[in-house]
């Protein structure tokens, strides 16, 4: 099954003239009472997706604003299978499109197939497994396969360029394109070798390129959003709610939104 939602809403934005935005939130951090109220602000925004953190013990790739929000989600008792249940009371309200993001521990707990189950019924439209590296991924694809659920491949910048046409060439609905050797967090600046390497990257991929991890303010949405076909923001965001300063958002977002990008 062509994996269209999520593709679909990356591109109607790229032939607007505009870059697409995902913005990342952490499922629970705040309570899951929050849940809606966050996914809603951020649709109401104009993000073109949004990036659902499920919390995990052992987040190896998150950086320490990202794991904070984790830790404050598992201490309020929140697991895959309650965020499940939250979204069912709401998902058909929901215009934006939503991605997972979680490691591979969670998801064998719950069941690769109620997995994939779960998401068809609550119109998921992405899951992205930063632990599952491509060549371990096909119990997953195989349960995805009959799904518009799509698996969203990361890409990092030291990738070889045979292992990048290798990933790119079964990409779905995006590429994640890692912009840091290391975990997510806010960082001051990108090695000099990034343009490079997204040019590659979009020379390459069939789907869309999406550049993340360390893109923190309006400045940086703009700059390196010039060099993909949008941007993934998490920390900032996440940080951003935590502390209540919503106008943070809307500034990141609206920098998404430049045409002068193209």
């Amino acid at each position: 099954m062509a994996k269209s939602k999520l593709l679909h809403a990356i591109q109607t934005v790229n032939i607007q003239g505009d870059k697409a935005f995902v913005a990342y939130i952490m499922a629970g951090d705040g309570g899951l009472e929050t849940l809606k109220s966050k996914i809603f602000f951020l649709q109401e925004a104009g993000v073109t997706a949004i990036e659902l953190g499920i919390p995990f013990s052992d987040p190896v790739a998150d950086g320490p604003t990202i794991q904070l929000a984790g830790q404050r989600a598992l201490a309020n008792g929140t697991t895959l299978r309650s965020i499940m249940q939250e979204l069912e009371t709401f998902y058909e309200e929901l215009t934006v499109p939503l991605v997972l993001m979680t490691y591979y521990n969670p998801l064998l707990s719950f069941g690769l197939e109620q997995f994939a189950q779960a998401c068809e019924k609550l119109g998921i439209s992405g899951v992205i497994v930063p632990d599952v590296p491509m060549e371990e991924t096909l119990e997953l694809c195989k349960v995805l396969a009959d799904t518009d659920v799509a698996l969203v491949p990361l890409v990092s910048l030291t990738s070889p360029l045979e292992r990048i046409t290798k990933i790119t060439a079964s990409g779905e609905g995006f590429i994640y394109a890692v912009t840091v050797n290391g975990i997510t967090g806010v960082r001051d600046g990108f090695d000099n070798q990034l343009e490079k390497h997204l040019e590659q990257l979009k020379g390459i991929s069939p789907v869309p390129v999406l550049a993340g991890f360390g893109i923190s303010t309006p400045e940086q949405v703009t700059s390196v959003g010039s060099l993909a076909d949008g941007v993934i923001v998490g920390s900032a965001i996440v940080e951003a709610f935590h502390q209540n300063k919503l106008d943070k958002i809307n500034d990141l977002v609206v920098a998404s939104k430049k045409k002068v990008l193209n």
